[in-house]
């Protein structure tokens, strides 16, 4: 297992907590430092165990530091790298954005330092209360080199996944966008559309159907924003695609053609029954 002197976690949220969380379970750091702008919050995070140690000053915070973190919402990871990479001038840099190809494209200037990141475990959860030392275990992190991108450094974020319980997969952040545009970005639209689209008035009738397929509509609204936004036209094309089989299913529907309303629902069963519980 690989260990680091000091790894520095700027952003302390759920994700950030779970990655100091793991690190500390496992023994990987000697030192995991937290850095963010309230003391009250990174103080929860070092009480909870996620971090040996806070501050919102980021030069002592990134002193010394041999991996830096960036777990903060995806409209400042370009400017928390930036100046990570002028504080830390020895460490190298990844990130945990789920909207890639601006962010790798706004540090292009970085690639000798930077790659980027993005583990498939969040929740609709927030703050570093709901962080978990065993988060990433068994779930997907991709890195995202590009062809500049220093096979060295692309290791290096393999492996800091791999250390802590994730199967990694590399691909493009172009590629990245497009998957998660489908399979993360386009779901949380659904999910608000649906929850939106229903009476406040039946909301008491509400059972699990509608409880299991509006879940994530309860995620940070901001954070939601930044990301949509970020991957604007991937989740603009997946939101087509989406509205097409929509409208197989009404016009079926409004048709009453029986035979295409199991075949779409069959269709739907197959692919979900294929990911499992």
């Amino acid at each position: 297992m690989p260990h680091w002197k000091r790894v520095t976690i700027v952003g302390v949220g759920l994700i950030g907590g779970s990655i100091g969380s793991s690190l500390r379970r496992l023994r990987l750091a000697d030192e995991v430092i937290g850095v963010g702008r309230s003391l009250d919050t990174l103080s929860v995070a070092e009480q909870l165990g996620a971090i040996t140690s806070a501050t919102t000053d980021w030069a002592s915070g990134l002193a010394g530091a041999d991996v830096v973190v960036v777990c903060t919402p995806v409209e400042h990871i370009p400017d928390h790298v930036r100046t990570a990479a002028q504080l830390a001038p020895q460490a190298w840099i990844t990130d945990a954005g789920s909207a890639k190809s601006q962010i790798v494209q706004a540090l292009r200037d970085q690639t000798e330092r930077y790659i980027g990141s993005h583990p498939l475990a969040g929740s609709e959860k927030t703050g570093c209360g709901h962080s978990r030392d065993d988060l990433f275990v068994d779930r997907v992190a991709i890195v995202t080199p590009t062809d500049d991108t220093p096979p060295t450094l692309t290791e290096r974020a393999s492996e800091f996944w791999r250390s802590l319980g994730a199967n990694v997969v590399a691909m493009s952040p172009s590629q990245h966008d497009d998957a998660l545009a489908a399979t993360s970005h386009l779901p949380h639209v659904v999910a608000s559309a649906l929850a939106a689209a229903t009476d406040r008035s039946q909301l008491d009738l509400t059972g699990t159907g509608w409880r299991d397929a509006t879940r994530i509509a309860s995620g940070d609204v901001e954070m939601w924003r930044q990301i949509l936004t970020g991957n604007q036209t991937p989740v603009l094309q997946a939101i087509d695609r989406f509205s097409e089989v929509f409208n197989d299913f009404r016009e079926a529907l409004a048709d009453g053609d029986q035979a295409r309303i199991q075949q779409l629902l069959e269709v739907g069963k197959q692919n979900r029954d294929a990911v499992g519980s």
